[in-house]
């Protein structure tokens, strides 16, 4: 049975399917917190090899993840693209991350080492070619399911997941999202025209992902990099009409140099996964501002089903 909690079908603006969703994440993780002990055991076990695939979203929280494991010194951790994949060793625990279940990169790397590795699924619908493919070893998470094309509260709670299996969730995530729900936006919708995220490690994927969700949903110049990297180059695009947003801590010598490009610099105490929130809400209020209907953005779909 697919227990997915959705948006009414009676929600019909623009956008109201992707703020129903994205202003669900405190409950859907605190459900995802909630987790059994049985589905937790399938996520891999401390000193195991890990390699986690998916594509856009997935690939993202997968990197985090990666960072978080590899620096808790738990095992070795590495998150990859399947069309970019160039090997996989013997010993590694494959972990597949896809919402729809149908995603055809990720189908085909499952048929490929379903008989040589062990796999396990982290999917949002099981009625699905990856759900019958990973049927004994699958992390249904049907309650964080999505009618939005863009993702939000699937990709979050599935790193919920993946942070609850290594021990790390901070006691305050849950109230995080709920004040990432509540405090102003960074800037004004009407103003910025150009967003940089920034992270440090595990949070740099996060700056990817936020920076995903804004050209997804307002079509937006939007950037993202390992905070060190920035001054090596991309900082010369900032300018007045730039917001320069940390994830993570705000070193003085970046911030200093963002600022004197007379771009705004954005820093807070969340957590970077709750500061994802914070960046969907921004996505959501930029693509209403452009004109742009956030739940269906166009030349995406909620799968893409065919490789070359």
């Amino acid at each position: 049975m697919n227990d997915s909690v959705t948006a009414p079908d009676s929600v019909t603006a623009p956008g109201s399917i992707t703020r129903s969703e994205l202003t669900s994440q405190p409950e859907i993780w605190t459900r995802a917190l909630a987790l059994s002990a049985d589905e937790l055991a399938l996520l891999p076990h401390a000193d195991e090899k890990v390699l986690v695939i998916g594509c856009g979203t997935s690939y993202y929280i997968g990197d985090s993840y990666a960072f978080l494991r590899n620096d808790a010194g738990i095992g070795r951790t590495r998150a990859a693209v399947p069309s970019e994949l160039n090997w996989v060793d013997d010993d590694e625990h494959i972990v597949v991350i896809s919402r729809s279940g149908t995603t055809a990169d990720v189908v085909e790397i499952v048929e490929r080492y379903q008989h040589t590795h062990r796999i396990t699924a982290i999917l949002g619908d099981i009625a699905t070619p990856l759900g019958s493919l990973c049927a004994d070893r699958t992390v249904h998470l049907g309650f964080a399911d999505e009618k939005s094309i863009v993702q939000t509260r699937f990709a979050t709670t599935v790193l919920t997941v993946l942070r609850l299996s290594i021990g790390a969730v901070p006691s305050d995530l849950v109230s995080g999202a709920r004040t990432a729900l509540e405090v102003d936006l960074p800037a004004d919708p009407a103003r910025v025209k150009h967003v940089v995220f920034l992270g440090h490690r595990w949070s740099t994927g996060l700056a990817y992902e936020a920076a995903l969700k804004l050209r997804e949903s307002a079509g937006a110049w939007t950037e993202s990099y390992p905070v060190w990297e920035y001054q090596h180059g991309p900082i010369s695009c900032a300018g007045p009409d730039s917001l320069v947003w940390f994830l993570d801590a705000a070193p003085d010598v970046v911030a200093d140099d963002v600022r004197s490009t007379g771009a705004t610099v954005y820093s807070n105490d969340l957590d970077p996964q709750a500061n994802l929130v914070l960046a969907h809400r921004l996505a959501l209020a930029l693509a209403l501002e452009a004109g742009r209907n956030p739940d269906t953005p166009p030349f995406l779909n909620r799968s893409v089903l065919a490789t070359t």
